[in-house]
């Protein structure tokens, strides 16, 4: 049986593979930790990648996600970005990932990774250090739920890898920043306009959650797992979310 390193690297060249054989990609470009920096992955590592696609193919590449699913069943899968998505497989795999076209390289700048598989005409990507391109983030519900329960995920993968603070940063500030914002969708429009650079501002005074549930959200550094906990059987208490992820996150605690 392989291990959780083996099985990432195995399915970054099945990913490498399937786009190969979709017939209008270019190249997979792997990051991070993925990337050219794979002594570093672990059972608690993810797939970060970019593709890039032939003129006129973005839209399609991201919109049927064939490519990807054709390899293993997906369990749980959002669209994070106008690029790109986040994505679970059934056998744990973990995927963000987002598409461009060969125009927008100039847009993406010098990327820090590696080529895991190009077509033999490709040219003209600088892998040196990371992008620097701003994304339009879709704010709508489906879209919050799936940043809360990734960072969730990502956070405890974390935890349990030893990186407790960036743990604590990925549950306690951004999946809690973007609950928050979660909330504030769903309640009357306040009279206290929200502070655009600063969600925390005056979150007292908006009548969205209470000082205790707040609380139990941020329960501080060594306390991460407690927190994450909190934060899942809130939103499984109020809103419709996926099964499997949540079953991942609760084998994480």
């Amino acid at each position: 049986m392989m291990t959780k390193t083996q099985l990432l690297k195995t399915r970054l060249l099945e990913i490498g593979a399937s786009l190969n054989n979709s017939g209008h990609a270019l190249a997979l470009l792997a990051l991070g930790s993925c990337g050219k920096n794979q002594e570093l992955m672990d059972e608690y590592s993810d797939l970060d990648f970019f593709v890039i696609v032939k003129p006129g193919y973005k839209m399609q590449y991201i919109e049927n996600l064939d490519w990807l699913k054709s390899i293993f069943p997906a369990a749980f899968y959002f669209r994070n970005t106008d690029d790109g998505y986040k994505f679970l497989y059934e056998d744990g795999v973990f995927c963000e990932f987002a598409v461009f076209e060969k125009k927008e390289l100039e847009k993406l700048g010098a990327l820090d990774g590696s080529i895991v598989w190009k077509d033999k005409d490709f040219e003209g990507l600088e892998l040196q250090m990371e992008p620097t391109f701003q994304i339009n983030q879709i704010l709508d519900t489906e879209w919050m739920l799936g940043e809360i329960l990734t960072n969730l995920y990502v956070g405890l993968c974390r935890f349990r890898r030893g990186e407790k603070f960036s743990a604590y940063k990925f549950i306690q500030n951004y999946a809690v920043d973007q609950l928050l914002r979660l909330l504030l969708t769903r309640t009357p429009q306040s009279a206290i306009e929200a502070d655009k650079y600063d969600l925390s501002r005056r979150i007292e005074f908006r009548n969205i959650i209470t000082a205790d549930l707040l609380s139990s959200f941020i329960q501080g550094y060594d306390k991460t797992p407690q927190s994450a906990l909190s934060i899942l059987q809130f939103l499984d208490r109020n809103f419709t979310i996926n099964q499997f992820i949540k079953l991942k996150i609760e084998e994480l605690l």
